[in-house]
């Protein structure tokens, strides 16, 4: 799994996916600054690239979830991750809205789930874990079990961590934090002094201002 770790982030830092910018930090939706951005979607204008999360999720989800009889794509930036997936398992895909559609039906998951079926979450990211958990919450509320989540990354903040020991979920990602800052020191795409900035602002994300 280590190998995988390092491979896809270092494959992820190549297309530019994930950018660290210690002296110029990001504003994420929440207001959190960061030096730190990661956009899994890119992977998707990659066909080599896109395959490989695809098969490597696959991997994942029938290597620790092998009763897996559905699987659930968190919009909007799993789903279309989450729908290669169910398509290459030959298994039935929704996708969960961050709220209920304003109009129609107001679904707020889109596709169908029998009541009971075991079902194995997608996400393209995990920070705090806020919206990954809502859309596991949403699949619970409609009676199936989720028996796991696959990300293509996580911050690995300890608030997240938390709330998914909390909820009972087991979480499995294909790279993280720890194993993009050793790939980008390695190659060279930030310096050794960055390292402590990146590791101070994990530490307490939320108050960090660079």
């Amino acid at each position: 799994m280590d190998n995988l770790k390092k491979a896809f982030a270092s494959k992820l830092l190549k297309i530019k996916a994930i950018k660290l910018q210690p002296n110029n930090p990001f504003t994420w939706a929440s207001g959190w600054k960061s030096p730190f951005y990661c956009d899994n979607r890119k992977t998707l204008s990659y066909p080599e690239l896109r395959n490989y999360v695809k098969l490597e999720i696959v991997h994942a989800v029938l290597e620790n979830f092998p009763e897996v009889e559905a699987i659930a794509g968190v919009a909007t930036g799993a789903i279309p991750q989450g729908a290669l997936v169910a398509d290459a398992l030959n298994l039935p895909f929704v996708y969960v809205r961050s709220k209920p559609k304003d109009h129609g039906l107001e679904n707020l998951i889109e596709g169908e789930l029998r009541p009971g079926m075991k079902v194995v979450v997608i996400e393209d990211l995990i920070s705090t874990g806020g919206s990954s958990l809502k859309a596991v919450d949403a699949i619970r509320r409609d009676g199936c079990e989720v028996i796991g989540m696959v990300a293509s990354y996580t911050y690995g903040f300890p608030v997240a961590k938390k709330a998914f020991d909390d909820a009972h979920v087991k979480l499995i990602t294909l790279t993280d934090y720890e194993h993009v800052v050793a790939e980008a020191l390695e190659t060279g795409y930030i310096a050794e002094s960055d390292v402590e900035v990146l590791h101070e602002w994990r530490k307490d994300p939320a108050h960090w201002n660079g």
